[in-house]
């Protein structure tokens, strides 16, 4: 496994392309998805998708951390969503910047595991926000084309907050 470079927006215009559908599910796709597991992991994020590595492939990894275990999805579709919530954003292609954003609040999604096998995933609260928020990395589209509201000063006040001593 391999620590890939994940592309920043504004340098280059890899971020803003249509990935391609996966049409072979070999040894290489293999190697992909666990690069961008092994990339997530390192950079402490939550999803990555093909693009974010100059890839342009339909494919995209999630692990929230909360004990479900790595989520590979390979030409993934939403088929299905229900209601919205806005809340936080941030992306490792956006780096030090956070907005709010608009999302479904349940989501179905249809997609393929690294072995062409075609599996469906619902999502809700932090799950829909994620599987939502990779897919359109598949089409070029950014959260901050999204955005509602820029938070980043909002969120680095609460953080320096929260790391000083409370007096009392």
């Amino acid at each position: 496994m391999a620590i890939r470079k994940i592309v920043e927006l504004g340098k280059g215009d890899v971020l803003r392309k249509h990935a391609r559908k996966v049409q072979k599910f070999d040894r290489r796709l293999g190697v992909l998805l666990d690069d961008m597991a092994d990339t997530m992991y390192e950079a402490d994020g939550v999803g990555l998708a093909a693009p974010q590595v100059s890839v342009l492939k339909r494919a995209v990894v999630i692990d929230l951390g909360e004990g479900d275990g790595l989520l590979e999805l390979v030409n993934p579709e939403i088929v299905w969503t229900e209601g919205e919530v806005v809340g936080p954003e941030g992306c490792l292609s956006v780096p030090g910047r956070r907005g709010t954003v608009a999302r479904p609040e349940k989501v179905r999604v249809r997609a393929q595991n690294r072995r062409g096998e075609a599996f469906e995933v619902e999502g809700e609260g932090l799950m829909a926000v994620c599987l939502c928020h990779e897919i359109d990395h598949l089409d070029g589209v950014m959260y901050v084309d999204k955005m509602i509201e820029d938070i980043t000063d909002k969120v680095e006040e609460e953080e320096e907050t929260e790391e000083q001593p409370t007096e009392v």
